[in-house]
């Protein structure tokens, strides 16, 4: 079976924007498009304005949080605040939705799914997004529909994950890990944040992992469209 490449972009802001839009520029050229991870705004400033861009374009936009910077009253010490969906239980889960949602309509962003800061959704969040309409969530290990309940298992493949290894290694670890995953079928998970365009390294390694899952078969895809198809596997 041939695999789906999913490669989404987090972290967008108005310092990074003109290496998302070149990244996205890249992929253009290799028939990829971009699944972009968006954190709720009020503001309709230019990020918001190049995700909607994008969106019209054919890109993916996955909810990816309410707000970094206000650390959930449950959270674990060791998760940080990025990690802001990660051990909410249902009822706060439920208030950042609603606030998401309101940020969301205000400024003409519509999604197709959730993608938590760091991939990591609470039970409770799961339960939170069926109660608010929410199709589909991607966290570190699968993507979950969640009006069939149907799960496609794949590890989110990033430099985040890798972490404790010298940036060549990572490098090196993405592009291989995509050429496994692309050779097995199913889903390539291709994760970077954009505070990492600005380092070559990461971004042509990125670039070099998305190339070799071409070349073994992948196509193309984004998370909103995985709905629309049958699943690899439950």
């Amino acid at each position: 079976m041939d695999a789906r490449l999913l490669v989404s972009l987090s972290g967008v802001t108005t310092r990074t924007l003109h290496r998302c839009a070149h990244l996205a520029a890249e992929l253009e050229r290799r028939h990829v498009p971009l699944s972009i991870l968006h954190v709720a705004r009020t503001e309709d400033g230019p990020v918001t304005a190049w995700v909607r861009t994008r969106a019209a374009a054919g890109d993916s936009v996955l909810l990816n949080g309410y707000d970094h910077r206000i650390p959930p009253t449950h959270r674990a010490v060791h998760l940080g605040r990025k990690a802001e969906f990660a051990v909410l239980p249902a009822h706060e889960a439920r208030l950042r939705l609603i606030a998401a949602k309101a940020a969301l309509d205000a400024t003409g962003v519509t999604v197709e799914g959730f993608a938590p800061p760091r991939w990591l959704a609470s039970a409770g969040t799961v339960q939170a997004l069926r109660e608010h309409g929410f199709t589909l969530c991607a966290d570190q290990n699968a993507v979950r529909d969640l009006v069939t309940g149907e799960t496609r298992r794949a590890r989110v493949q990033d430099f985040t994950s890798q972490s404790h290894r010298t940036e060549t290694v990572r490098c090196f670890a993405l592009v291989l890990a995509s050429a496994r995953a692309a050779r097995r079928g199913g889903l390539v998970r291709l994760g970077i944040d954009a505070a990492d365009l600005s380092r070559p390294g990461l971004r042509q390694a990125l670039l070099d992992a998305v190339d070799v899952a071409l070349e073994n078969r992948a196509f193309g895809s984004t998370y909103g469209s995985l709905r629309h198809t049958a699943p690899a596997s439950t």
